[in-house]
C-alpha cells in the first residue's frame, strides 16, 4: 500500500477547504485508516462505526483485540447517538476540559463497532483540541476512533515523522500538523462510577480534576496485567524502544555505577535524563538524551516519546532512565516510563 502524505498549515482557519483534508476525509468515508495530529500525540483514526475500517487499525498497528480504542467526536451533540448515562461529574469534566486532553468512559449506545469498545458495554470518549484534528474529523462527518499513529508497544508519535517511521505502507495517509504539543496520550477518566477513576493519567492531572469534581481515584489495577483493560494503555507493555529500559530509583553515585557494571559487560549505554540529571552524572553512559527539565514536567512529558525513539537510530544494548515525582503530570511521565520499562525498576 502507498501511504499519501498531506501537509497541512495547523494555523490557518479556512482548514475545511483544504483539498489535503478533503481527499483525507474521503479516504474515511471509504473506511480507510488514515493518520492525524492531536494535542496529545498522533492518532490513527478510522470511522468508529465501521467494523472494517476499526479492523484495518488494529490490523496496521498489531495492536491486541482486547485493548479498546478511543473515539474523537468533534461537539457534544454527537455524544447522544453514542453513549447512555452521562453523569453529573462527566457533564463537569466535559465543560471545563474539552476539548482538550481529556478521554471520559461512559455507557456505551450500540452503534459503535465492537471492536472499538473490545465487547465491553462502556466507550471511551473525547473532544481533541487540534484544529487540524476538528477540520478532518468536520470534513468526514464521521466520529473517529484513534489510537496512537504507531506499531503497537512502541512510543507514540508526536510528529509524521515518527508515524511514517512505523505505519509507512501499512496506512492509507498522514496529515502532517507538525508536531503535537502535550506529548502524552489523554488522561482517562472512569465516568460510570459514583466517584470518577482514573484508568490512565495523562495530560489533565488528577489535581486538576479534582478542583471541578471533587474527589478522583486512581484505579489500583493501573499496574495490573490480569484484567479486560477498560481504557488504553492499561494492559501489554506500551511506549517501548528497541532496547530494554531499566528505571534507576537511586542518587548519581548508584546510577553511574550501574552504568559502569554495563559497560564492563560491554554494553553500549542509553541514559534518558533531565538536563539538571545529565550535568550531575557528567557524562556517563555511551549515549546520552535528555528530555526537558526536572523543573518543568511539562517539557518532560513533551519530549519523552521523541527522546525514547533516539535511542533505536542508537543501537544501544539498555537504556537507564531517571526516575519523576508521581505529582501532577510527573504520575503521567512515571506511568508510561513503567510501562516501556516494563516495571523494571533498580534500586540500591
Amino acid at each position: 500500500m502507498k501511504t499519501k502524505k498531506w501537509i497541512v498549515d495547523n494555523s490557518d482557519s479556512l482548514k475545511t477547504s483544504y483539498p489535503q483534508l478533503l481527499e483525507a476525509a474521503a479516504l474515511l468515508k471509504q473506511d480507510e485508516v488514515v493518520a492525524f495530529p492531536t494535542e496529545t500525540v498522533y492518532g490513527l483514526g478510522a470511522n468508529a462505526l465501521s467494523d472494517q475500517a476499526v479492523l484495518r487499525i488494529f490490523e496496521a498497528k498489531g495492536r491486541p483485540s482486547d485493548n479498546p480504542l478511543i473515539v474523537h467526536i468533534t461537539k457534544k451533540e454527537q455524544l447522544t447517538g453514542l453513549v447512555d448515562n452521562v453523569s453529573a461529574s462527566a457533564e463537569q469534566l466535559m465543560e471545563a476540559f474539552w476539548p482538550g486532553p481529556l478521554t471520559l468512559v461512559l455507557k456505551s449506545k450500540e452503534g459503535v463497532s465492537s471492536y472499538v469498545t473490545a465487547g465491553l458495554d462502556t466507550l471511551a470518549i473525547r473532544m481533541p483540541d487540534h484544529p487540524v484534528a476538528l477540520a478532518l474529523m468536520e470534513v468526514a462527518g464521521l466520529p473517529l476512533a484513534a489510537p496512537s499513529a504507531n506499531l503497537s508497544g512502541k512510543p507514540s508519535p508526536t510528529t509524521a515523522a515518527h508515524v511514517a517511521e512505523d505505519l509507512d505502507g501499512k496506512i492509507a495517509g498522514i496529515v502532517d500538523g507538525g508536531p503535537t504539543g502535550v506529548g502524552l496520550e489523554s488522561t482517562v477518566v472512569d465516568c460510570t462510577t459514583e466517584i470518577p477513576i482514573i484508568l490512565r493519567p495523562g495530560g489533565v492531572t488528577k489535581e486538576e480534576l479534582e478542583k471541578v469534581v471533587g474527589r478522583v481515584e486512581m484505579d489500583p489495577a493501573l499496574k495490573s496485567q490480569d484484567h479486560a483493560p477498560k481504557s488504553p494503555g492499561m494492559k501489554y507493555t506500551h511506549y517501548a524502544p528497541i532496547a530494554p529500559v531499566f528505571l534507576i530509583n537511586g542518587d548519581e553515585d548508584f546510577f553511574k555505577n550501574i552504568i559502569l557494571t554495563a559497560q564492563k559487560e560491554g554494553k553500549k549505554v542509553g541514559v534518558l535524563v533531565t538536563e539538571e540529571k545529565k550535568a550531575l552524572l557528567k557524562g556517563a553512559g555511551d549515549v546520552v538524551v535528555t528530555c526537558g527539565s526536572i523543573n518543568n514536567l511539562s517539557t518532560v512529558a513533551a519530549q519523552l516519546y521523541d527522546a525514547l525513539r533516539a535511542f533505536n537510530n542508537k543501537k544501544v544494548d539498555v537504556i537507564y532512565s531517571e526516575i519523576f515525582p508521581y505529582e501532577g503530570v510527573g504520575a503521567a511521565i512515571m506511568n508510561r516510563l513503567e510501562k516501556a520499562a516494563g516495571n523494571k525498576i533498580l534500586t540500591p
